[in-house]
């Protein structure tokens, strides 16, 4: 017998409006559903108009509720994973169910769909070139001064979600171990009292002092390492800046690599390479640095 397909299946973190076509037809074509709590997922049903059978599978009885789900998908049926909102197995219950049915050589698929973490990165305003996800913070103790002490060296920009009775507490700490970094924190994302605030941890303290409602995502700055640079040697600042004119860069991307390298401004090394074209007759179009 063929085994059956376990969905994963992302849902809304708070606007229905954003359940995709793929989703609705999933959900209404699969035999079972494993819902982290059956309320929550049967309010989604019935606004799509989908009647199907549920059972629940959060983080208490997850072990448990694995088994149960394999043994469906033995019997040649499909099941949808679904948690409260956004993706499943990402600071919500999953693993363990997908764990065992890889393990048992069952078909998954991944329905995609929205996360609070890309939404509030996509808000932020800061760097999204490169990214880590942390999740909910340890709440106390070592495990919660390590986490934080990681942060501190963390170059990339972090993404983290917390509680809103936890979440003066933990800008205070963050502030203590980080100093005072930029920082994004969105709440109540894609619903009606959504609200984005971008400041310093020092600004963001001062602006929830008052207390807040709703799920929280937090999106902070990484660390800014101060390149190390160094005196150019005799004629190394015009060797370079004579390479880099030579593979097609202008002066001003010659100059301000040089002077991201060499210890001299970008213009002092902008004149240096306009001297060069000066003395090679070459030309280039003006350019403002």
């Amino acid at each position: 017998m063929t085994k059956g397909t376990l969905y994963i299946c992302a849902t809304p973190i708070g606007n229905l409006e954003d359940v995709s076509y793929r989703l609705k037809r999933v959900l209404s074509e699969v035999d079972m559903i494993a819902a982290e709590d059956t309320r929550r997922t049967l309010k989604l049903l019935n606004h799509l108009g989908i009647k199907k059978p549920l059972f629940s599978c959060h983080r208490y009885n997850e072990n448990e509720r694995a088994q149960k789900i394999l043994s469906i998908l033995e019997q040649g049926k499909n099941v949808a994973l679904v948690s409260d909102a956004g993706m499943p197995c990402i600071s919500d219950p999953g693993e363990a169910v997908v764990r065992l049915a890889v393990a048992s050589g069952c078909s998954i698929l991944a329905v995609p769909g929205p996360s609070a973490a890309l939404t509030a990165l996509a808000l932020s305003c800061l760097d999204t070139s490169s990214f880590v996800f942390t999740g909910f913070l340890p709440r106390e103790g070592r495990k919660r001064r390590e986490a934080i002490a990681a942060l501190s060296n963390e170059t990339r920009t972090s993404i983290l979600y917390e509680a809103p009775h936890r979440l003066l507490e933990t800008l205070q700490d963050l502030q203590q171990a980080l100093g005072d970094r930029k920082i994004s924190i969105s709440r109540e994302l894609t619903k009606l009292h959504e609200e984005t605030f971008r400041g310093t941890l020092s600004s963001a303290i001062e602006h929830f002092q008052g207390g807040v409602r709703g799920e929280i995502a937090i999106v902070l700055e990484g660390i800014h390492i101060q390149k190390e640079k160094r005196e150019a040697l005799p004629g190394e600042l015009e060797e370079n800046l004579k390479k880099w004119l030579a593979q097609g860069m202008t002066k001003k991307a010659a100059a301000k690599k040089a002077a991201d390298v060499f210890s001299i401004s970008k213009g002092e090394a902008y004149m240096a390479a306009t001297k060069l074209n000066r003395n090679t007759g070459a030309t280039q179009g003006s350019e403002t640095i």
